[in-house]
């Protein structure tokens, strides 16, 4: 077993999933201002090193996403933040592109940014502790999106930034985001979802990547969110099984799904049902942010010195999600 294939398997056994605590200085003011909250580096920093101080982060978080303000700040304990999550039995990871940009050539659509220098800003992220890494692609969905251009070139930068990861010995997250947003149905996230994730599989492989030592980070088949198309959670579960096991090469150890958009309990009930259903060799689990973290953070936002009781709202949500990535949670565990 290859040094990055165990850690992928690491992160993701035994139920552990990702906390995707990667939010941009922007994205993390916007969160913090929606709950009255003042967005300063202190007050980010507090908020965040209060989850990965949890005990849930040793039960159940085996890898978490770090923005590069956090990976590079110091907890209240004067110890550096990838060591706080080291101590607590969990894998420190970073995200290294730079944002989705307009696509040129296909104005409507985008391309992630930040191959420049990234070599040089991954052997710095390894040497602060970085195990693993993420990057993150995103595609409209409508009647002509993704246009070809748009699946063809976020799936070369993929690629790129997957095997530069490794190159620096981590693994790396391949985040295929097909968005939410729209009116389009299930069937139709089904299809194009299929063809962006087997397009990244293509990349990947020409650029010999090494897919032991991989997690994807998809999106669910799901309907849009402007959609008449009611989709029980049984059809998501059964969808987004049957794309994934119809795209994604043997090799690959495990799939932790992104949230896109998804309610804490639409998040975690789909999670399960996936669960239940697989019936492949991939380890199947989550990589969440809002989906983790949200009840936490308006909890947090009355008293952010209550640090107790804002941990133990985060423990109920990341134990919820790991029972479900073992297909044993239930509704009335929620009460």
């Amino acid at each position: 077993m290859s040094e990055l294939n165990n850690i992928a398997i690491k992160i993701l056994e035994k139920g552990k999933g990702i906390l995707a605590a990667d939010e941009s200085t922007g994205t993390m003011t916007k969160r913090l201002e929606d709950v009255n909250v003042t967005s300063t580096p202190e007050n980010r920093l507090l908020f965040r090193e209060t989850l990965f101080s949890s005990s849930s982060m040793t039960e159940c978080i085996g890898g978490v996403i770090l923005y590069d303000e956090t990976i590079k700040q110091k907890s209240s304990k004067k110890n550096m933040i990838p060591e706080l999550i080291s101590k607590m039995g969990s894998y420190p990871g970073i995200k290294v592109d730079t944002g989705a940009k307009v696509l040129s050539g296909s104005p409507d659509e985008k391309i992630t940014e930040g191959l420049d220098g990234l070599r040089e800003r991954l052997k710095e992220y390894y040497q602060l502790g970085a195990k693993f890494t993420k990057w993150r692609g995103v595609y409209n969905i409508s009647k002509n999106f993704p246009s070809k251009l748009s699946v063809h070139a976020n799936a070369n930068a993929l690629a790129r930034y997957s095997a530069l990861v490794q190159e620096c010995n981590m693994v790396p997250i391949v985040e295929p985001e097909v968005l939410m947003d729209g009116d389009h149905s299930a069937d139709e996230c089904y299809q194009k979802t299929s063809e962006v994730i087997k397009k990244c599989f293509e990349e990947l492989i020409l650029h010999k990547v090494d897919l032991k030592g991989i997690i994807l980070k998809p999106n669910m088949i799901l309907a849009g969110n402007k959609s008449n198309d009611k989709v029980s959670s049984e059809e998501v579960a059964k969808l987004t099984l049957k794309c994934l096991k119809n795209s994604v090469p043997s090799e690959v150890p495990g799939i932790a799904f992104l949230s896109g958009g998804q309610s804490e309990i639409e998040a975690t009930e789909n999670l399960n049902l996936i669960n239940k259903y697989n019936n492949t060799n991939f380890i199947m689990s989550y990589s969440y942010g809002r989906a983790l973290q949200q009840s936490a953070l308006k909890f947090w936002s009355k008293d952010i010195q209550n640090i107790e009781g804002t941990q133990k709202v985060f423990n109920h949500r990341a134990k919820m999600n790991t029972l479900a990535a073992q297909g044993k949670w239930s509704k009335d565990l929620e009460i």
